[in-house]
């Protein structure tokens, strides 16, 4: 019968081609957004920087949406691949990961841009980025802050979840401060909430 033939195999070379090739265009454009940021702009606009056509960005990303994400996002799974150790705090992680984010000129300003985006309304990739990024930020935090609890290391009084929530705030509060005035101490601050949420001695 019909039915019972199988379904012709899909070329491996192909597919494999395929991965590269987005990954080669996402490479590219990730050095554009680093000089950019998050301005907002066309993705024709940006397919001409990157150096590829309207139709082969549109083929791998889909919208301008989808590449801002895939952008950010690229670094930044590079970054969780290398977790904090144990001891340390959810203050000092958030610490770090601004210093990384600020070592790549243009990413701070596209992180600001997805999370305006994001609460607008209208863009849902953005919205979706940004709610499972501080979901998923607020379910590690809260862990490391009942670990660090039962050590003595963090304040054993306080809500944990709530904890990891500040911090977030904090840490991103902080970051937009540093936009619009680079003499805003993002980390000096952090340490500070850090202090405050250490137990008495």
């Amino acid at each position: 019968m019909s039915g019972d033939h199988p379904e012709p195999a899909r070329p491996r070379g192909s597919y494999a081609k395929g991965v590269a090739r987005r990954q080669e265009i996402l490479d590219r454009a990730i050095e554009v957004f680093a000089q950019r940021g998050g301005q907002q702009t066309s993705l024709r606009a940006i397919a001409r920087e990157v150096g590829v056509t309207h139709a082969a960005l549109t083929h791998y990303f889909g919208s301008l949406e989808e590449l801002l994400v895939a952008v950010y996002r690229e670094p930044e799974q590079r970054s969780d691949a290398t977790p904090a150790p144990p001891e340390v705090s959810p203050a000092e992680m958030m610490r770090v990961s601004a210093e990384e984010n600020r070592a790549v000129p243009g990413l701070v300003q596209l992180y600001s841009t997805l999370v305006a985006m994001a609460v607008d309304g209208t863009h849902p990739v953005a919205q979706e980025f940004a709610t499972a990024r501080f979901a998923r930020l607020r379910a590690e935090l809260t862990e490391r802050v009942r670990s660090l609890q039962a050590t003595g290391a963090l304040r054993a009084d306080l809500d944990a979840e709530l904890v990891a929530a500040l911090v977030i705030a904090a840490s991103d509060g902080l970051q937009t401060q540093w936009l619009l005035d680079a003499s805003v101490d993002h980390e000096a601050a952090l340490a500070m909430l850090d202090r405050l949420l250490a137990p008495p001695r």
